[in-house]
């Protein structure tokens, strides 16, 4: 089999798979049978329908992790210094608000680490056909794998980082909300429920997140707490320790909220502050590289024409 005949290969399995995708997804192929759409109203009656309906599954997810595992565990070995620890990777996908496990984040580096060492040896049969250079050729998949696991960590830390931006954007205004309901006459607990029913944002489903853990038991001051630490974020763990000793010492939570408010107000404004002096300092380069030259050779030209003409 020659080279073009295994790419054209390639290529026609993977525009089957996809076109074969796609009409699967038509309203006429990806309908419920018929028997599907009977069989629950015949329980009573059909024990066929019964066995229809509640027909046993396997659940592949099982095997499929006992396959992986030897090499999810190998993964783990080799790149350990790169993956980090469970306790890092667990508090990065906690500020990413990432809801899988460690393990799950695990298998999704090792995915993409494995389709960046597909994706470099590719590469690296096209170099291998147009007779490049061997080192090339094998270096590719390495620096495929490596972008790929790197590229993944990236993209998580990314999202971390604008998450944790959202929520100090959306801390005041949510302070402001919980000390007017205080102030109305209800609960920290119902102002908090109020909060996470009427608005949306990061700091919102971390609120929704709250209200759930108080309604199954959990008391009010732990769950706050819990989101302190998880987030480690340095306005939003003080003013919920606020909240927190003021819950415990029952001292009154409306001024208490209003101030906590003004002071991430102010912290924010430092903060814009601090990042238009880092933009000032970021915008001297294209000033010194680009726009002075320009504007001195405008005003030399000139004078270097006009001497050139007399000389």
């Amino acid at each position: 089999m020659t080279p073009s005949i295994a790419w054209a290969v390639a290529c026609g399995v993977g525009i089957g798979l996809g076109l074969w995708s796609l009409v699967s997804l038509f309203p006429r192929f990806a309908q419920p049978r018929l028997a599907a759409r009977v069989a629950p109203s015949l329980l009573d009656v059909s024990a066929e329908a019964r066995r229809f309906t509640y027909r046993p599954s396997v659940d592949p997810l099982p095997i499929v992790g006992v396959l992986v595992e030897p090499a999810l565990r190998a993964f783990q070995t080799v790149f350990g210094g790169v993956l980090g620890v469970a306790g890092r990777t667990a508090y990065a996908l906690r500020r990413a608000g990432d809801e899988r496990s460690v393990e799950a984040h695990r298998l999704r580096q090792m995915l993409w680490t494995v389709g960046g060492a597909a994706a470099g040896g590719a590469a690296a049969v096209a170099v291998g056909l147009a007779h490049g250079p061997a080192a090339t050729a094998i270096a590719l998949p390495v620096l495929g794998a490596g972008a790929g696991l790197l590229g993944l960590n990236a993209l998580l830390t990314r999202a971390g980082t604008r998450r944790v931006a959202r929520i100090e954007s959306e801390l005041p205004t949510v302070l402001e909300f919980l000390a007017l309901s205080v102030s109305a006459g209800e609960s920290i607990h119902d102002a908090l429920r109020r909060v996470a029913g009427v608005a949306s944002g990061a700091l919102a489903e971390e609120f929704r997140r709250v209200t759930a853990e108080v309604a199954v038991g959990v008391p009010l001051a732990v769950a706050l707490a819990r989101v302190a630490d998880e987030l480690r974020i340095p306005a939003l763990t003080r003013s919920l320790a606020h909240i927190v000793a003021a819950l415990d010492r029952g001292t009154p939570l409306a001024e208490l909220l209003r101030a906590q408010a003004g002071d991430a107000r102010d912290e924010a404004r430092r903060g814009l502050i601090e990042a238009a002096g880092r933009k000032e300092i970021a915008m001297l380069v294209p000033l010194v590289f680009l726009i002075l030259p320009v504007t001195i050779a405008f005003a030399v030209f000139p004078g270097l024409l006009v001497l050139q003409t007399q000389l």
